[in-house]
């Protein structure tokens, strides 16, 4: 059977935001990621999808609830050992890109690899490889402005496989990029799913999402329902549990 290598019980984020009763942006989130999925979280502005790419990336707690990443309770380990779990399995695909505006696109790289204590030679190396593999040999030296936007996001997901992560959580991926540099981002998240790994796409883009085996729709801080592959719509909304965690 395939392991869950994410797993979301009964979560919840609320910001109190200084007012009485603050804001819920999530309630009963359930569900949980297999190891080799293809998921897309999907959803309008305004439904979640940012907080939960978060709290799946283990870069924020829940304020009820636990989240399992590798069977690990990210609210009960510390801050270091959560840091070098989150770096070793996740790797991270931003729309801005953020890259490091100072550091040229093989410094990008290699930082990652740098926080979790590889030797320089090595994550050298390493960037080195996986930046020719980008087609970008003849950039590495170069800084964020001087790279096209597709030149960036090429530089984004190499330094997302610095540490060869089972997870790749992609948050709107082509949204900076031309049709064709797109249809490359998009090609290669499903080939790295081909090969194995667990890839999470946050997106509101419909185009994308025919990408997945799994769609988690969300709407109004709940999952609404999910697609799987063979069109299976089974219902997620919360409108028959009791309202419970009102004071967290």
């Amino acid at each position: 059977m395939t392991k869950s290598i994410i797993k979301l019980e009964d979560v919840w984020k609320r910001y109190n935001m200084g007012k009485a009763g603050g804001l819920t942006v999530l309630k009963e989130i359930d569900f949980d990621i297999k190891e080799g999925e293809f998921v897309a979280i999907s959803g309008p502005s305004g439904s979640g999808k940012s907080t939960i790419m978060h709290l799946i990336g283990a870069l924020d707690t829940p304020s009820y609830g636990d989240i399992y990443l590798k069977e690990e309770n990210i609210k009960k380990i510390d801050k270091n050992s959560l840091a070098i779990l989150r770096g070793k399995t996740i790797g991270f695909i931003f729309q801005q890109f953020n890259l490091l505006p100072t550091f040229s696109a093989l410094e990008n790289v290699m930082m990652p690899m740098e926080l979790v204590n590889l030797p320089d030679n090595e994550s050298r190396k390493r960037a080195e490889e996986l930046l020719t593999q980008m087609g970008l040999s003849e950039r590495m030296h170069h800084k964020p402005t001087e790279l096209s936007g597709g030149q960036q996001q090429r530089v984004a997901i190499a330094r997302a496989l610095a540490n060869d992560p089972e997870v790749i959580i992609a948050d709107e991926p082509t949204g900076n990029l031309d049709s064709k540099t797109g249809f490359f981002v998009m090609d290669f998240l499903l080939k790295l799913n081909k090969e194995g790994k667990t890839i999470i796409m946050v997106t509101h883009e419909m185009e994308l999402v025919k990408y997945a085996s799994r769609v988690i729709y969300l709407k109004d801080g709940i999952v609404e329902k999910e697609v799987h592959k063979k069109q299976n719509i089974k219902s997620r909304g919360s409108l028959n549990k009791k309202y419970r965690r009102e004071n967290f």
